[in-house]
């Protein structure tokens, strides 16, 4: 029996031992401290459309794009779809310098607007980079939300976005200087144009220079407001006669208000000519093709507000309204382009626990194109949500 309890000891100690080896080869790398941290979200909903209907695997079934609303096509019904692909995990790294600075890392990744397997057997997803990124004294180098967005402004919504048509979005890679609330940054560039006439969209990738994002943040007691403006060359050659280039320019305007209630009011507004993919997700693109060749940029207006009023110290709603306006050229763009859009949404959310939330959101969206068709959106969607 000695024996045994001997030998039991020697194993856990040699375990011990061998643990605490693998800890002090890994302190060894250096003083970085790293953190994961993520949420897994599953959502259902029940969809319907006053015209047609989404295909099977069209990304509008999975969350809400202003520009896919249908507004031609029979009454299909109603459809009921569920997913977990908004769920995401967050790794940040933080590496202290012999001057007394910090390095900061971030990569983090989800499911959404992915390939994957199908909803017979597997409903399998490939994982997407959203952030990935380092930050060291004023400077910021890799992917991350653009400069011209405030994600401050957006609503708690069970939709991936929530006032997805009069807000600006978007991920994309850069170089960014921060100094108080002053920001500056050059970013990736990238144009979309309508043909000549209508039809499919064209992704360019032909810009010579990047995106140029100002904006300025003043925070107060009772909240903040960013201003933010852009600067951009829309670009486009085809190897075929067009080759041509044209200044676009967008501004906008959000923030939040704290009430005393602990309530909170949340809006943007955004304008500008050729914002194209930074507003509404791409609802308009930043420009059309003339009869000559050249690119006419195309204007767009967008606004969204948010009401949250907590019920009490678990339960608490967010109401939402958000719009789009597009000035089409409709003798160069034709008349299939998406003229406006809005949605209305409220939901009811229930925290039991800090780290769950519980979820219904009803949600209503219209969108008319310049040839006078128009459709409707009616959607119910429920969530659950895990946070670490």
């Amino acid at each position: 029996m000695k024996a045994i309890i001997k030998n039991s000891v020697l194993a856990t100690s040699l375990a011990l031992a061998a643990s605490n080896a693998t800890l002090v080869s890994a302190a060894d790398l250096g003083d970085t401290s790293v953190k994961f941290t993520g949420y897994i979200k599953a959502d259902a909903m029940v969809s319907n459309y006053s015209e047609g209907t989404l295909g099977s695997g069209s990304i509008g079934r999975d969350f809400y794009i202003p520009s896919l609303t249908p507004v031609s096509g029979g009454d299909e019904g109603t459809q009921f779809d569920a997913h977990i692909r908004q769920s995401r995990f967050r790794f940040s790294t933080n590496t202290p310098t012999a001057e007394g600075d910090e390095i900061k890392g971030v990569l983090e990744l989800d499911f959404i607007v992915t390939s994957g397997g199908d909803e017979r057997i597997s409903n399998s997803y490939t994982p997407r980079v959203r952030h990935a990124y380092i930050q060291y004294k004023e400077w910021l180098v890799g992917q991350t939300w653009t400069t011209f967005m405030d994600v401050g402004s957006l609503p708690e919504s069970l939709d991936f976005i929530g006032t997805t048509d009069g807000i600006t979005f978007g991920r994309q890679v850069m170089v960014r200087y921060t100094n108080g609330g002053l920001q500056l940054a050059l970013e990736n560039p990238e144009t979309t144009v309508t043909p000549n006439g209508g039809g499919g969209r064209i992704v360019a990738d032909d810009n010579a220079v990047p995106d140029f994002v100002a904006a300025y943040t003043a925070k107060q007691d009772w909240g903040y407001v960013k201003i933010a403006g852009l600067v951009r060359q829309l670009s486009y050659d085809d190897g075929s006669g067009i080759d041509a280039d044209e200044t676009s320019y967008g501004v906008a305007l959000s923030g939040k208000y704290k009430l005393s209630s602990g309530d909170d009011i949340r809006f943007m507004v955004n304008t500008g000519q050729g914002m194209g993919r930074y507003t509404a997700l791409n609802a308009a693109n930043g420009a059309v093709i003339t009869a000559d060749g050249d690119l006419e940029a195309i204007d767009s207006t967008g606004y969204a507000i948010a009401y949250r009023h907590l019920w009490n110290d678990k339960m608490r709603s967010s109401f939402m309204f958000s719009a789009l306006d597009i000035d089409n050229d409709t003798a160069l763009t034709g008349l299939s382009v998406t003229q406006s859009s809005y949605s209305a949404r409220a939901n009811l959310l229930y925290s039991p626990t800090k780290a769950l939330t519980f979820g219904a959101e009803y949600a209503f969206a219209h969108r008319e194109i310049e040839e006078g068709l128009e459709g409707d959106m009616n959607r119910l969607q429920v969530s659950a949500k895990y946070a670490f």
